[in-house]
């Protein structure tokens, strides 16, 4: 008996691979497992910070609103140690709660461990006639429809880095970024961001929680730096906003600079479609890679 080698083969029984939809998906305990989609720049099993930060950004939210204060006026996220990709707890508590403001802290935890320590002013809103200001705020940056689309793969000098450029999800997959004023990756610039995919796999993205995926990107967008040859990781990373931001569009107009002693700071005025929102900064640890030129 002839055998037919043009038989196609029996199907795998293995699933087809599902691509992450959100950065997050809740678990039935509490917990929250982190997707490839959080995956950073600097090591293939860390997180980018923007996510976690936004992930405990919705607890402080909550923890406010119980209380009637529903603008996250600060955030500071302390970074004690790089955020795994893997399951991750958040805690919040009050630490005082006014008429019109509340204090509140927070611990981002992962296998036992507080790897993140934030504190958050969130404050009432309502409404204030205002005089016309003598001094307008700035405008925004080119709008995203008039700026040009740009991926987040990193090129700076030497050539792509490996993390967002192997083609796995991470980061670069979770945002979609367009380049208002200057290039990314090589000085000052101006990038918007808008979320592809949401947050959570169980809830709509608040706009506080987009502002903090994308605020943590400013010292890489606005790198000098060779990431080949050097890393300039944030510690910290401190938002101020001046009101409620609109929309899907963050934009953050960034410059990093550098002093002669291993450390660096990141600023990046946050803009929505209507304006100015508020300011965000980060503290850089500046250190020459192994091997590096």
């Amino acid at each position: 008996m002839k055998t037919n080698h043009s038989q196609a083969p029996a199907p795998s029984s293995r699933p087809a691979y599902a691509p992450p939809v959100s950065a997050y998906a809740a678990q039935a305990d509490g917990n929250f497992l982190s997707s490839q989609l959080t995956r950073g720049p600097w090591h293939p099993d860390h997180q980018h910070a923007g996510p976690p930060i936004a992930l405990v950004c919705r607890f402080i939210e909550r923890a406010g609103l119980e209380h009637g204060l529903s603008h996250l006026s600060r955030l500071t996220a302390n970074l004690l140690r790089p955020v795994p990709v893997g399951m991750l707890s958040v805690q919040v508590q009050a630490d005082y709660v006014g008429r019109n403001t509340g204090h509140f802290s927070a611990q981002l935890l992962a296998n036992g461990k507080e790897i993140g320590r934030f504190t958050a002013l969130m404050q009432r809103e309502t409404d204030v006639p205002l005089p016309a200001p003598e001094h307008p705020l700035p405008a925004h940056p080119p709008a995203p429809e008039q700026s040009v689309p740009v991926g987040m793969s990193i090129t700076v000098n030497a050539g792509p880095a490996h993390h967002f450029s192997d083609g796995q999800p991470s980061y670069a997959q979770l945002v979609e970024t367009r380049t208002a004023r200057g290039v990314c990756w090589q000085g000052p610039c101006a990038i918007w961001f808008r979320m592809r995919h949401p947050l959570l796999d169980t809830e709509p993205t608040s706009v506080y929680q987009r502002v903090a995926v994308a605020a943590d990107s400013g010292n890489g967008v606005s790198a000098t730096l060779d990431f080949v040859d050097y890393t300039f990781v944030n510690s910290d990373l401190t938002i101020n906003l001046l009101r409620r931001p609109r929309g899907e569009w963050i934009c953050l107009d960034a410059h990093t600079l550098f002093g002669p002693s291993g450390s660096g700071l990141a600023e990046s005025m946050l803009f929505d479609e209507h304006g100015i929102i508020g300011r965000a900064t980060q503290n850089l640890l500046v250190r020459k890679r192994d091997g590096g030129k």
